[in-house]
């Protein structure tokens, strides 16, 4: 035994057992993790997943493309991040997990970008060949892609970077035009002039998810058609039906008035005049025209103005200005707004359009691409633009031709209300329309219906015949099933929307209601760059060619040498003996991107995993339920009769952190890539899990700072256990069933949260996941368990069970820990393994989800739960004698608790306290102990201050 009386002065902390690790505090994420980066590369990480997965279970999520033209933002950010966590602990369950990226590369918005270089120089892209242009766009996107692909991969997401796809790819302008030929060979594909929306100013069709809706202030005018015919009511004849629009420039496009059957019109005599309107507007009207004196004429009876015909203002100018107005029933009309009658331009509206058409009156284009009048339009013809707001305005041209007519009886530039906007030149967008390519969402898939363009721009329908090719299988369900191949788009659509998992739950009835009330899909585009629609035109009938063999021959030709392939075709080699190439004439428009994209599971994950393999999950933000989610679930319907995916996950968006849109204009714009510089990729993911992401997330310094401290307690649990494991080995390793209580306790909370991860994963909750996983390093372990233990770890003798117990859980902790935390940290979870397990080849991320020891409970968790319950009031009794400095610390004190199932030694080690005696109430008092020089615990045996206790004595002497 050692000399009592020398050891009072002695510094014993070279006989203390204290953590030993190089691994740093501070993490320096910013350099360390591209040289990670490097190493995986070097290792082939993603490869030998591939290699060491093959033939297990797979999961496939299947990457939405961005579009390859600028930097990524935080929204790309934080979409490639969560998709990355998905894949790794998908990989971590024991799946093979592999991740494709990819992008869109066709389209508006590169084409755009390559036009604003032409702008920029003075000069248009129409006088450059088509080809030249086309190579411009193409490299453009090549610019970006190789971009993109490095900062999405200095995020850390993990892929087959090598080997990506691009929509631009020629195997993948192949399938995607032999996408399209299903369509046609199956008579899922007419041409039609309606009204689709349009820009002006990138003269093209768009489709509903190329817009977005911006408050704006209009022009809202009242004008007068004079009634010259009226079968039902001839006391109406030389009264004026009074329309109220809020689109001026449609005026000299009316065909039609439209009136509601159940709407109340009454006549009053305003200045001489007798105008027509709906009674219940009667207040709203009278104020836009200024209030004047007017006298009831009285109501008109149900059915008056059946029948009933006007005249335009414009009359007088003969021609097409000349014809009579039917006045038409249309169920759409109401009494929200206006006077309660609409005028119909059926080029420039949907509802116009169907009502006008049901009664023979078609189209007259008269607005050209550019938003003008064509030149032979007798008023105003060669003058616009019809969304210039000078023109429309009250003292515009169209507003002075009225009122010189002495038609207009109100002009006001003050109508706020929602209007479309293309979401890349940001300017407005007009109904329009236009001979375009659709598909049909009404039509029975399979009924081989074509609708080709007579000269006047009148759609007829034409029979023909759909071949086997392309023809979908719908889903064996109750009505569909009954319905077979006569089921529509629309039909095969719904039924593939229940039969899918929506994340969350509550995204379905937002897809669910669009695809509801789409109407048919508009997929022609009037541009260059992107795959043109590869059909052929007989020009005597107006009808496609619908050949297999001559579709073949296309699909072929486009694998060969891409897309480019149709404009420097011979087209004769491609119609083939059959047909004669001066009777056909090739379409040259441009599919929708939207197609292209709809298409990539075609090419990305059937042509790599195998015909008829589809999608585990699709994972993009909400505004993809009118875009790729639909596109891919329209598209794979109606050609394989089913959804391309399994389940689908939607998040929100990214907003600054006082929830607002990030705008550069407004500078509240949080750059991923300086946030990566500066703090590194792992912080930026620690805060999208961290994220309630299926709503709209906030991200600013102060929310940043919320992450990086929540990342700095988790790498501090990490080494703590580098340090508290150093010279580990299996020698020491204790079975479950030997050690104390306090381990078998913590295992049984390790397992708990090992079933609570899981579901999580599963779940796709990984706000959850990340939460279950720091409370518990932060309240379990560093809180609580290596609070109690470091005096075992700092002072047991090495072949104490108890020190051996304790870190042989830390061990089953850290293989746990890093393992769980590798799927939301990737780069810091390789740095801690690679700190203790050091190897040029090695890496967390090639390991499965962690098995676990059985920690049987027998009310462990129940008992154990009280005696935490019970050291929080210890530890809240002590604190106000620390304050008061009556005690400096909790080693110091000794407490009386009620009586608990441990014995009081034991509750001592928990409370970490002098000693512990049992009485009815918490009652805290300043212990008359002394303290060891060694373990600083204040306990009986010692004899004096800086003494040794009897364990510190006997671990001293071994």
């Amino acid at each position: 035994m050692a000399d009592q009386s020398t050891t009072v002065q002695r510094d014993w902390r070279d006989t203390v057992f204290l953590p030993k690790t190089d691994f740093p505090m501070k993490a320096g994420l910013a350099a360390k993790e591209p040289q990670i980066l490097e190493r995986w590369a070097r290792i082939g990480l993603y490869q030998r997943l591939r290699e060491q997965r093959a033939g297990r279970e797979r999961f496939i999520l299947h990457d939405g493309p961005p579009y390859a033209n600028g930097d990524i933002h935080m929204g790309h950010a934080m979409n490639k991040v969560l998709k990355d966590i998905v894949v790794r602990s998908q990989t971590l369950l024991g799946k093979d997990a592999p991740y494709v990226p990819g992008w869109d590369c066709h389209g508006l918005p590169i084409e755009w970008k390559v036009e604003e270089q032409y702008r920029a120089k003075k000069r248009s892209k129409d006088e450059v060949p088509v080809d030249q242009f086309r190579a411009e766009c193409r490299a453009y996107a090549e610019k970006w892609v190789a971009v993109q692909r490095e900062q999405f991969e200095r995020l850390g997401v993990m892929g087959d970077w090598d080997d990506p796809y691009l929509t631009m790819n020629y195997d993948a302008e192949a399938a995607i035009v032999g996408e399209l030929l299903k369509f046609a060979e199956s008579g899922q594909l007419y041409r039609g002039a309606k009204p689709v929306m349009w820009s002006p100013v990138e003269k093209t069709a768009l489709a509903e998810a190329e817009v977005e809706y911006e408050d704006v202030v209009s022009t809202q005018i009242d004008v007068a058609f004079e009634i010259v015919e009226a079968p039902n009511a001839p006391e109406l004849v030389g009264a004026h039906a009074v329309i109220w629009t809020t689109t001026p420039w449609t005026i000299p496009v009316n065909q039609a008035l439209a009136y509601g059957e159940d709407v109340e019109y009454v006549v009053a005599e305003i200045s001489g005049r007798r105008y027509l309107y709906a009674l219940h507007l009667e207040q709203a009207f009278l104020r836009r025209i200024g209030n004047p004196e007017m006298r009831g004429l009285g109501l008109m009876k149900r059915g008056s103005l059946a029948g009933a015909v006007v005249r335009h203002p414009m009359h007088h100018l003969g021609g097409f200005f000349a014809k009579p107005r039917p006045m038409l029933p249309g169920a759409f009309v109401t009494t929200d707004a206006g006077t309660g009658l609409v005028h119909m331009a059926p080029d420039h509206g949907e509802d116009d359009f169907e009502l006008c058409r049901a009664h023979g009156i078609e189209p007259v284009f008269a607005v050209d691409g550019a938003g003008n009048y064509r030149a032979d339009w007798t008023w105003l013809g060669g003058q616009g633009s019809v969304i210039n707001k000078k023109f429309v305005a009250p003292d515009g041209p169209i507003c002075e031709g009225l009122r010189e007519a002495g038609a207009l009886l109100s002009a006001s530039e003050d109508y706020r209300h929602s209007y479309p906007h293309s979401w890349r030149s940001k300017a407005k967008v007009i109904f329009r329309a236009t001979p375009q390519w659709f598909i049909p969402m009404d039509r029975g898939v399979g009924q081989g219906v074509s609708t080709s363009l007579d000269t006047n721009g009148r759609g007829n329908a034409r029979s023909m015949l759909g071949g086997e090719a392309g023809s979908p299988q719908p889903f064996a369900s109750s009505e569909v099933e009954k319905r077979g191949n006569q089921a529509t788009l629309r039909e095969l659509a719904l039924d593939a929307i229940s039969r899918t998992r929506w994340v969350p739950s509550r995204s379905e009835n937002r897809i669910r209601s669009m695809v509801e009330g789409r109407p048919d899909w508009v997929i022609s585009r009037q541009r260059a760059w992107g795959v043109p629609i590869a059909l052929y035109l007989h020009r005597a009938s107006g009808e496609y060619l619908n050949d297999p063999a001559v579709n073949a021959r296309i699909v072929e030709a486009f694998r060969r040498g891409g897309a480019d392939a149709w404009f420097t075709a011979d087209h004769q080699a491609l119609l083939g003996d059959a047909y004669d190439a001066a009777e056909y004439e090739p379409v040259n428009d441009i599919l929708d991107v939207w197609f292209d994209s709809g298409s990539t599971h075609v090419f990305t994950i059937e042509q790599r995993y195998g015909e008829g393999v589809r999608a585990d999950l699709y994972l993009e933000g909400s505004d993809q339920h009118r875009g790729w989610f639909q596109s891919s679930l329209l598209e794979s319907c109606g050609t394989r009769g089913r959804a391309p995916y399994a389940a689908v996950l939607t998040h929100g968006f990214a907003l600054d952190g006082e929830g607002r849109k990030m705008s550069k204009s407004v500078g509240n714009v949080v750059d991923p890539l300086k946030v990566i510089g500066e703090s590194g990729a792992d912080i930026l993911r620690m805060w999208a899990a961290s994220t309630d992401y299926f709503e709209d997330v906030r991200i600013g310094k102060e929310v940043l700072a919320t992450s990086s401290d929540a990342y700095r307690k988790l790498r501090n649990t990490f080494r703590y256990l580098l340090g508290a494991l150093d010279g580990f080995s299996d020698a020491e390793r204790v079975p479950v069933a030997d050690m104390p209580e306090l381990e078998r306790y913590v295992l049984h909370l390790t397992s708990a949260l090992d079933r609570e991860l899981k579901d999580a994963a599963e779940a796709f909750e990984f706000n959850r996941y990340v939460r279950a996983l720091t409370d518990f390093a932060n309240e379990d372990l560093s809180a609580f368990f290596f609070d109690i233990r470091k005096d075992s770890l700092y002072c047991d003798a090495p072949s104490s069970l108890t020190r051996r117990s304790y870190r042989t859980v830390l061990d089953l902790l850290f293989q746990a820990l890093t393992r769980w935390a590798a799927p939301i940290i990737p780069f810091t979870a390789e740095e801690v393994w690679q700190a203790r397990y050091p190897s040029e080849d090695g890496s967390v991320h090639l390991l499965d989800w962690p098995e676990l020891p059985d920690a049987t409970d027998n009310g462990l968790a129940q008992r154990w739960l009280e005696v935490r319950r019970l050291r929080e009031r210890v530890t809240e009794a002590i604190e106000p004698m620390r304050r008061e400095k009556i005690v400096r610390s909790s080693l110091e004190a000794e407490v009386s608790v009620p009586k608990m199932p441990l014995d009081a030694g034991l509750l001592a080690e928990t409370f970490i306290v002098a000693r512990v005696d049992q009485g009815d109430v918490v009652d805290v008092k300043r212990t008359e102990y002394e303290k060891c020089g060694r373990c600083w615990r204040l306990l009986p045996e010692v004899r004096e201050d800086g003494g040794l206790c009897a364990r510190c004595e006997q671990v001293v002497d071994a």
